[in-house]
């Protein structure tokens, strides 16, 4: 009993920064508090003092804003992160090392008794505000995203992302592809490199997409300019405009026109070229 008490704590330094000293944790987290009560309650339950196990798991509702359920079977160095909103259902299973978000629910789909509430492996970690739904199976090393709602089982190792809920899996990284988003990037002032890496994103996708375009667009006007340069013209000796990060927060001005008028900037620069390029020649 002591020992998973001080495993308990000891778990709260391994995935806390935040955390100093045994005292404070022990004082401040409720996390662990819901925890420790938890493990009481469920003592209880088994040993068939069912009411007093609902009242202690009411206490630690009131005292810490998470509601576990007397009947939920824990494992070893679970810890719940802020906790605020966590609910677990009665018939919830969850491995050792476990980590819950605040706003996770492990809930179920059905008012009919039996097994309806997740069973969740070991290393296991849910972020904040995901919904897991009915008597499913999140395997072993599994992850589901912030905000997902997953009712259909997540294979081991795998994440979960989305509503409802979709498995994925990483993509294989292709290092000198990355190097090049990263250096357009940060040519550009833009960083959309804070999303982990296995958690796929339509808007992070497309700005790959268009860091890619943009690289190439580099290559090809560059070799438009050396071929320029060596035809003897100095059109592209004119520096670009640098980019600053207020440009992309502010509103498109333009973005009601026709195509055709917010292409005429362009336009009116390649017929520049063009001329340019003709009249080197022609001399």
């Amino acid at each position: 009993m002591f020992e998973q008490v001080r495993e308990d704590v000891q778990s709260v330094f391994h995935r806390d920064p935040a955390a100093r000293n045994s005292l404070e944790v022990i004082l401040t987290y409720p996390g662990l508090h819901a925890v420790l009560l938890h493990r009481l309650a469920h003592s209880l339950w088994r040993k068939n003092f069912k009411l007093v196990a609902r009242m202690i798991g009411t206490f630690s509702r009131w005292l810490t804003g998470i509601e576990i359920h007397p009947g939920a079977t824990i494992g070893r160095r679970f810890f719940i992160d802020h906790g605020m909103g966590v609910v677990v259902g009665e018939t919830a299973e969850i491995g050792d090392d476990v980590t819950l978000y605040h706003g996770v629910t492990l809930g179920g789909t059905t008012w009919n008794k039996g097994k309806r509430h997740p069973t969740i492996g070991n290393s296991v970690v849910v972020g904040a505000g995901a919904k897991v739904l009915g008597p499913i199976v999140v395997s072993d090393n599994a992850r589901v995203g912030s905000n997902a709602v997953v009712t259909k089982d997540v294979p081991e190792g795998a994440t979960a992302v989305g509503i409802p809920g979709r498995v994925i899996k990483r993509q294989a990284v292709n290092e000198a592809q990355e190097a090049r988003r990263k250096a357009m990037a940060d040519k550009i002032g833009f960083d959309a490199y804070g999303m982990t890496p296995d958690m796929p994103d339509p808007i992070a996708k497309s700005i790959h997409n268009m860091l890619d375009h943009m690289h190439a667009v580099d290559q090809k006007l560059s070799g438009m300019c050396g071929a320029l340069k060596e035809l003897g013209s100095n059109y592209c000796e004119e520096q670009l405009p640098t980019l600053e990060n207020e440009a992309f927060d502010a509103v498109c001005d333009d973005c009601d026109l026709p195509l055709k008028e917010r292409a005429e900037p362009a336009v009116k620069v390649a017929a520049k070229s063009k001329e340019s390029l003709t009249e080197t020649t022609n001399s």
